[in-house]
């Protein structure tokens, strides 16, 4: 652990989920400090000097989008689809980094079975609280949610199975595209299913733990 490094990030966060748990002129707290602490993870990836470039290039302009999102969701008027758009494109730059580095097989079987079993099953229970409006986007979101951690979950399966002291990238990347699925889950339920107790700590945490986990994949 670098405490240089991750202590700043960790205090940002707590102050993210503090704040978004404030009122009227509290709120400030959370508005600074939630994208901020995405940005000082993406500072991670940004130093990453040695790391492959087209990878590193991948999770870089991921951490980007996802910066978008964090202020697209926080803005004082309803912004859900920008920031559903954002999210979106996050994505679509991490399964290009985690396209490669995998072999098809049992692992990607695996990962995409287990994966369309929990995003069938939480479509289903979502489907009938989405507006008409938002069911295709949802869809289409879930889809590329679910791609991105199959293919970290693969790729990880591969480097296990080829080494398994193996270099722990693809793990960390796995880890967080697992706690990236958790917390948009929990993100959907709250926000279409009435409220969730304690949803902004649980999907900030597991969202910045995502984001660390992807960021340290980046050797």
């Amino acid at each position: 652990m670098n405490l240089r490094r991750d202590v700043p990030i960790l205090l940002a966060a707590v102050a993210a989920i503090i704040g978004a748990s404030l009122d009227g002129d509290g709120r400030w707290l959370h508005w600074i400090a939630k994208p901020l602490a995405t940005l000082l993870i993406a500072a991670i990836v940004w130093r990453a000097h040695a790391a492959p470039p087209g990878y590193r290039r991948a999770i870089l302009l991921g951490m980007a989008f996802s910066c978008i999102g964090d202020i697209a969701l926080m803005l004082p008027f309803d912004a859900f689809v920008p920031g559903l758009i954002a999210f979106l494109l996050a994505h679509l730059c991490y399964i290009v980094a985690f396209r490669a580095g995998f072999r098809a097989g049992r692992g990607l079987l695996c990962a995409a079975a287990l994966l369309a079993v929990f995003a069938g099953i939480n479509l289903a229970g979502l489907w009938p609280l989405l507006p008409s409006d938002l069911r295709i986007p949802v869809v289409v979101y879930v889809a590329v949610l679910a791609l991105m951690a199959t293919l970290a979950l693969a790729r990880a399966w591969t480097n296990n199975a080829a080494t398994p002291s193996a270099p722990t990238s693809a793990r960390w990347a796995a880890t967080g595209a697992v706690l990236f699925v958790i917390s948009d889950s929990v993100l959907a339920w709250d926000r279409f299913g009435g409220g969730l107790p304690a949803a902004s700590l649980c999907v900030l945490s597991t969202y910045y733990a995502a984001q660390y986990c992807i960021a340290r994949s980046v050797r």
